[in-house]
């Protein structure tokens, strides 16, 4: 059901006349994500606050419109993607860091915090908030706890849900909740923190997260090595896991993801290996250096081509800053990109590494592969012009054989995006018959009236 004028003009006095649009210009600035889909909202609507949320929900299930939660749209499946229209709700006046506690070890912040600026924040009081998605720099809080944001440095400290403690949020029919606590223990009642962290915004709007910081570490070292074939790597990557070697990092690139971002970046990339490995060891001082040398011996017996060590942190700075790049830089090879983000069990990265460059020979796409092969989250993209049926064709058929192959060895079609829209179609080759009913009835029961996020997840 679409916006009435008389719906807009409430909705305003909610927020204010200048903090809800539904001028043509701002409705396409949040009509698309990351997937570059596109779907114009009815209107846009900006709160500063849980309490006028909730009347933003109460009028929607009053009036029947849908209601989008959206962070800074870097999603890569369409969790933000107004897909029926509606009202987006954005969070980014919602920015505030409320407090954090250096005794108890825990942040309260707001959703439309940006996640790089938290990890500033708290490492000036000597503290350390592990999840860093590579949208780090853009990315918001809220939508990280949305989607159980992972990124490099989960394969030792986990991933985004491992460090919400608790939550505030809004349910679809207007109610204000608190869920967890502020302590390291608890276990009263069912976890909800946990079942609306990672639920894409189709069960709650977060308005505010009590966040798990750790000791910043004392140190941190950096190094690579490159690979004259990616299946080397590979069964390097296998190997260090197998030695029970637990790194900061472990980042993979394939050939092609080398040479596009060595050619935006410049900052000496080795272009004529098939692959590089960056890795990380943070601690003491003393643990680094033997973390580092442990590293370089597991490198070295592999057969390595190179390994170099980041001699300063600004060397380090520059080979991360690569790792980031990696995503937006591949839009060389062609206009659209499908940017799948599988998992598999850490021991069978080599077997899909196979299967990769046997899908690349296979079907002649460009495909390019990076992401953190410590945990075993492969992010596969193929660069293509979507304007073309026939190769797009190609490219579906190519994820469904990917994501076949992925759940043969045990893995999951996605580690870090979401379902969103993108994965959809693909969710019940993973999910249960039982185990889905179980979902929808959970999503019925927070959601009576089917207005918060519709179209996502869920097969229609």
């Amino acid at each position: 059901m679409a916006i009435s004028k008389t719906t807009f003009a409430t909705l305003q006095s909610i927020v204010g006349r200048d903090h809800c649009t539904c001028e043509k210009e701002d409705l396409a600035c949040y009509g698309y994500d990351a997937t570059a889909r596109i779907h114009l909202p009815d209107a846009v609507i900006f709160p500063e606050n849980a309490r006028q949320i909730s009347s933003i929900l109460k009028l929607a299930n009053a009036e029947k419109f849908f209601v989008i939660p959206r962070g800074a749209g870097s999603g890569m499946t369409g969790g933000a993607v107004p897909v029926q229209g509606g009202l987006v709700l954005a969070t980014s006046r919602m920015n505030r860091i409320i407090s954090i506690d250096t005794d108890n070890l825990v942040a309260d912040a707001q959703p439309g915090v940006i996640t790089g600026h938290f990890h500033a924040a708290v490492e000036k009081k000597g503290l350390f908030y592990p999840p860093d998605p590579a949208s780090s720099d853009f990315s918001t809080l809220g939508g990280n706890v949305a989607e159980c944001a992972g990124g490099p440095r989960a394969v030792k400290y986990g991933v985004t849900r491992d460090y919400v403690l608790g939550l505030e949020a809004v349910l679809p029919t207007g109610e204000i909740i608190h869920t967890g606590v502020r302590t390291a223990k608890g276990v009263v009642g069912y976890d909800l923190t946990r079942l609306i962290t990672g639920s894409e915004g189709t069960l709650a709007v977060i308005t505010a997260m009590t966040l798990k910081l750790l000791p910043l570490p004392e140190a941190v070292g950096t190094l690579t090595a490159s690979f004259k074939l990616m299946e080397d790597a590979a069964d390097t990557v296998a190997e260090i896991i197998r030695r029970s070697i637990i790194p900061r990092n472990i980042e993979f690139m394939d050939n092609a993801s080398i040479r596009c971002v060595e050619s935006q970046l410049k900052i000496g990339l080795p272009v004529s290996a098939d692959a590089l490995l960056i890795m990380a060891v943070d601690g003491s001082h003393g643990e680094v250096n033997a973390g580092m040398e442990k590293l370089r011996t597991v490198c070295e017996k592999m057969g390595a081509m190179e390994i170099c060590v980041a001699k300063t942190p600004e060397d380090a700075r520059n080979l991360w800053r690569a790792r980031k790049a990696i995503s937006p830089a591949l839009f060389k090879y062609g206009p659209d990109k499908i940017n799948e983000d599988i998992v598999v069990p850490r021991s069978k990265i080599p077997e899909m590494v196979r299967r990769i460059k046997a899908l690349r020979d296979e079907t002649g796409l460009t495909i390019a592969a990076f992401g953190h092969a410590g945990d075993g989250n492969i992010h596969f993209n193929i660069m293509l012009d979507r304007r073309n049926p026939e190769v797009l064709k190609i490219a579906e058929k190519t994820i469904e054989t990917l994501f076949d192959y992925t759940l043969e060895l045990g893995g999951t079609i996605s580690g870090e995006h979401g379902i969103g829209i993108t994965k959809m179609p693909y969710i019940e080759k993973e999910i249960g018959k039982a185990e889905m009913a179980i979902m929808k009835k959970i999503k019925k029961v927070f959601d009576p009236n089917g207005i918060l996020n519709p179209g996502k997840i869920f097969p229609v």
